[in-house]
């Protein structure tokens, strides 16, 4: 039977279908009673879904949840605030008799992890500047094996099998078109700037080997990729000797690249390459998100609200 994908969901139908689980929490509601709230995925995106009635599960088979399992459920497709949701009446694990097509659950980047890592690595072969040269190529070929398939995120932007490449080279490719525009800038520290800036997420989110991140690691969620980072970049320049100021600045744009305090940035960028760092950082998670967005729409309509583009709906052309 051909697979029903996330995208292909009509509001008021009744679906059973297999999906991958992308993470879940048990949860009360106002009157105290336990339920299922999920999310659900496979290679066209992911959809919430709960199961009120969760008792009828049983303490064996609730125990048994983890992310990347494959569920079959059976379910309505509701709207719940112009986003597609599913009220799930049965949930079970998928078993060995199931006719199951893996590569149908596992959202991936849409280049090869090996040709994007052998992009960044000659990106970074051609630095002028011989420490930054030698401070980033420790730093890939120390985490060769993660990055591979490592997610950007848990949810949101590039967070897929290999997300976290796909994530580094775009934005490389649009700071050497920068470069070009905007000659005051260093090439080598803001490209050195865009090869790092994120290389800690490795060690804040969890992921397994198909990119399915469950969650944070504790050190994660009690410190941060952030400052992860910027505690990286300077134990490893120490080790390396590479320059006390080429430290500082590429700790700074670390630091800075979420630009707000909010979002995790103590300090906005001080010099021209951390701002800019910060922009196509910017300007390469919104990209993401619409793209995903208009995978998810037909030509001529308006797509489901994006709460990380601040609830707008994004609209799909039809030319």
């Amino acid at each position: 039977m051909k697979k029903l994908f996330v995208k292909d969901l009509e509001v008021s139908s009744e679906i059973t279908d297999f999906f991958m689980i992308k993470s879940f929490d048990i949860k009360q509601d106002r009157n105290g009673k336990r339920y299922l709230d999920i999310t659900l995925s496979d290679m066209t995106g992911e959809v919430n879904g709960k199961k009120w009635d969760i008792e009828q599960m049983g303490s064996d088979e609730i125990s048994k949840l983890v992310a990347g399992k494959i569920m079959k459920i059976k379910a309505e497709v509701t709207e719940w605030r112009d986003t597609k949701q599913l009220k799930i009446m049965k949930i079970r694990f998928a078993n060995e008799s199931d006719e199951i097509n893996k590569r149908d659950f596992i959202k991936a980047a849409p280049e090869n992890p090996k040709d994007m890592y052998e992009f960044i690595l000659s990106t970074i072969d051609d630095f002028e500047d011989e420490e930054l040269k030698k401070l980033c190529k420790s730093i890939y070929e120390d985490n060769r094996e993660k990055i591979m398939y490592y997610p950007a995120a848990m949810s949101n932007h590039h967070a897929e099998y290999a997300g976290l490449l796909w994530h580094i080279k775009r934005m490389l490719k649009a700071g050497i078109k920068m470069c070009e525009v905007y000659t005051n800038l260093n090439r080598d520290l803001l490209l050195a700037g865009i090869a790092i800036h994120d290389i800690e997420k490795l060690n804040e989110i969890e992921s397994d080997e198909n990119g399915i991140s469950p969650g944070y690691s504790f050190e994660g969620q009690m410190i941060g990729h952030i400052v992860q980072g910027v505690r990286m970049v300077h134990n490893r320049s120490m080790e390396l000797g590479i320059g006390y100021e080429k430290m500082i600045l590429l700790e700074h744009m670390i630091l800075s690249h979420h630009y707000e305090p909010e979002f995790g940035s103590p300090k906005r960028p001080l010099f021209p390459e951390a701002e800019m760092l910060h922009h196509l950082d910017n300007i390469d998670a919104k990209m993401f998100d619409m793209e995903e967005s208009l995978m998810m729409t037909e030509e001529g309509k308006f797509g489901e609200k994006i709460w990380t583009l601040d609830n707008r709906r994004i609209y799909k052309k039809k030319f």
